[in-house]
C-alpha cells in the first residue's frame, strides 16, 4: 500500500525532517533564526548548568573523602546522553524539528521530551526522530502540554532543567505549569506571536491575556517584551520564585525571552521595584514611568516603600495633551550582561559559523544588544519625533551626535530601526528637534493643523545643540552584519494555527510506526 500523502524533505542545521506537503502548519522557515538562537543559548546554558552541578557536588563531598578517587569531569559532547545533563521539554513540538536539532546540536543533554497534542504530529515526529537516529535522546509524548508539565511537577522526583514554549499566539495559559515544572535555576524559553495584542492594537485583550495594558507607541515592540516579562514574574512570585532574563529579543513577527527561574521568597518582594506603570502623552508620545515600589538596602536590611504619584501633570508639559495610562511593565534589565558576553563569544567560533545559517544576523543583533543602554527602559524613534512636528526627516547620526555633544549617553535598540535610547531628559529631546527645525522649517499650514507641533515649537530651547555630520552610529565591529531583518518572503508571518484534529492518510508502514509512540502514563 503506497502512501497517499506527499512529503517535503527539509534540511535545517544538522537535522533532516519530512513534513506533509499539503500543510504549512508543521514548519515555518522564517523561524529558523529563532531555532538557531535557541540552540546557541542552550549550548552556553548547558555549560553553565554543568559547572554549577560540579560545584554543588564538591560542596557536598564529605571531608574525609579521598580526592584522588574523584572522577574526571565529564566532557559535554553532542549526541551523547549525559546523566548529569539537561532534561529538556519542548511542550509544543509539531514535527519535532526543534527537539531533533537540540539533540544533534546542543552538548550536555540527558533527555529531550517532544510533546504534541496532535496524534498526526506525533506520528510524523516519530518518523523524523528515527530517521535522524536520536531515539536515545528524544522521547515523544502525546498529551496536552499543561498535563505533561503538571505530571512532572507532582509525580516525578526531578523537574525539567529547560522548558520551551513556542505556541501559536499567546502562551500565558502554559506559564503556570511551566514555572512549577522547572527545577531551581532552570531555563524557561517563551515565544509570543500575538504582537497585535502586545503592541497596543487591543489593550483590553492584552489585559485579559497578560494582566497588563498595552499602549500603541513608537516603542511598542520593547514594551511588548516588558509586558511578557512582567507576566512571567507575576506567575513566579505566586510560588515564591522569581525570574532573571538571560536574553530578550524582538524579531520579525514575534518576541522570544530566555529567563532563569529561581526560588527565593525574599527576592519576590523586590520585584515590585522592577515593575512600573506607563504614562504616555496622546499628543507627542512621550512616556513617563512610575515604579510600583522601591527597594533600598542599607548595611543590614532591605527597606521597601511605596512611591507617590502620578509623575506627570494632568496635561503634558511639552504639548498640552492628556496622558494615557498603561502597564504595569517590567523595567529591569532585558538581558544578563555576563551571559550575553558568553553567547557572543560562542557565536564567534568556527563551530557556530558552520552550524547556523543565520549566523550573520545573530552576530549583528546580539552585538547590537551589547551596545544598548540596559538601564534605560523604552526608546524614541526619530521618525516619530519629526512626524509629531511635521518637519523634514532627520538622519539618525545627527540625532546621536547632538545628544552625545550635549553630554548624554545614547544607543540604538535592537527592537526598531532609527531608535534612540538615551538618559537625556524629554526637554532635551525636543530641543534637538527645535534646533533641527531652525534649518528645516515647518510650513505654516502644517503648524495650524497640529496643536501639538505648534505648542512644542513655540517654546525656546534651553540646551545648546550641535549636529556632527561625520558621526557614525554603527561601530566598525558591526559594519557589514545584519542588524535589522528585512522581510524574507512575501506573505510571511506566523503561519496558520495548528489543528490537533488534522488528519493525514499514512501508508501501511507509517501506520505500523504509530505503535512506537511513547506516551507517559
Amino acid at each position: 500500500m503506497e502512501s497517499s500523502t506527499e512529503y517535503t524533505e527539509i534540511s535545517e542545521g544538522r537535522a533532516k525532517i519530512r513534513v506533509p506537503s499539503s500543510s504549512k502548519v508543521f514548519y515555518n522557515p522564517v523561524q529558523e533564526f529563532n531555532r538557531d538562537l535557541s540552540i546557541a543559548v542552550l549550548s552556553v546554558f548547558s555549560e553553565i548548568h554543568h559547572n554549577e552541578k560540579l560545584k554543588t557536588r564538591k560542596r557536598q563531598r564529605s571531608p574525609d573523602e579521598n580526592n584522588t578517587t574523584q572522577a574526571e569531569p565529564v566532557k559535554l559532547e553532542i549526541g551523547t546522553q549525559i546523566e548529569s545533563g539537561l532534561e529538556i521539554l519542548e511542550a509544543l513540538a509539531a514535527t519535532g524539528l526543534r527537539a531533533i536539532r537540540y539533540a544533534l546540536e546542543v552538548p550536555g543533554v540527558k533527555q529531550i521530551y517532544a510533546n504534541d497534542i496532535s496524534k498526526t504530529a506525533v506520528q510524523i515526529m516519530n518518523q523524523n526522530i528515527e530517521e535522524n537516529n536520536v531515539k536515545h535522546l528524544v522521547t515523544s509524548t502525546l498529551y496536552d502540554a499543561a498535563h505533561v508539565m503538571r505530571k512532572r511537577q507532582f509525580e516525578s522526583e526531578t523537574k525539567f532543567d529547560v522548558v520551551d514554549l513556542d505556541p501559536y499566539g499567546c502562551p500565558t495559559n502554559l506559564l503556570d505549569p511551566a514555572v512549577c515544572s522547572l527545577a531551581d535555576n532552570g531555563l524557561l524559553l517563551v515565544t509570543c506571536t500575538d504582537m497585535a495584542v502586545l503592541a497596543g492594537n487591543t489593550p483590553e485583550s492584552c489585559y485579559a491575556k497578560y494582566g497588563s495594558i498595552s499602549l500603541r507607541s513608537p516603542a511598542c515592540h520593547e514594551m511588548a517584551l516588558r509586558i511578557v516579562l512582567h507576566t512571567i514574574t507575576n506567575v513566579c512570585t505566586r510560588y515564591g520564585r522569581y525570574m532573571e532574563p538571560l536574553l530578550s529579543i524582538s524579531a520579525d513577527f514575534y518576541i522570544r525571552v530566555f529567563v532563569v527561574i529561581r526560588t527565593s521568597p525574599f527576592m519576590c518582594k523586590t520585584m515590585s521595584s522592577k515593575m512600573s506603570t506607563v504614562y504616555k502623552c496622546r499628543g507627542c508620545n512621550m512616556t513617563t514611568l512610575l515604579p510600583l515600589g522601591s527597594a533600598k538596602s542599607d548595611t543590614k536590611n532591605m527597606k521597601f516603600t511605596l512611591l507617590s504619584g502620578p509623575p506627570v501633570d494632568k496635561k503634558c508639559e511639552h504639548c498640552g495633551f492628556p496622558h494615557l495610562v498603561g502597564g504595569p511593565i517590567w523595567t529591569g534589565p532585558l538581558y544578563n550582561t555576563e551571559f550575553l558576553t558568553k553567547l557572543c563569544n560562542y557565536i564567534k567560533t568556527e563551530e557556530a559559523e558552520k552550524k547556523f545559517n543565520t549566523i550573520r544576523r545573530m552576530r549583528g543583533m546580539l552585538g547590537m544588544m551589547q551596545e544598548e543602554l540596559q538601564d534605560i527602559p523604552l526608546y524614541y524613534t526619530v521618525p516619530s519625533l519629526t512626524n509629531t512636528v511635521h518637519c523634514e526627516a532627520m538622519p539618525l547620526r545627527y540625532f546621536f551626535s547632538a545628544l552625545v555633544g550635549a553630554g548624554y549617553r545614547v544607543s540604538s535598540s535592537h527592537c526598531a530601526q532609527n531608535s534612540v535610547k538615551t538618559d537625556a531628559p524629554q526637554s532635551v529631546i525636543w530641543d534637538v528637534i527645535r534646533t533641527w527645525v531652525q534649518t528645516h522649517p515647518v510650513s505654516e499650514k502644517r503648524l495650524q493643523d497640529s496643536v501639538a507641533a505648534r505648542t512644542i515649537l513655540s517654546k525656546q530651547s534651553t540646551t545648546e545643540i550641535i549636529f556632527d555630520k561625520k558621526y557614525n552610529t554603527v561601530p566598525k565591529s558591526l559594519q557589514g552584519l545584519v542588524r535589522y531583518q528585512q522581510n524574507p518572503a512575501p506573505y510571511w508571518g506566523p503561519g496558520t494555527k495548528g489543528n490537533s484534529k488534522q488528519k493525514v492518510v499514512l501508508s501501511a508502514t507509517e501506520v505500523e510506526g504509530e505503535t512506537d509512540i511513547k506516551c507517559s502514563k
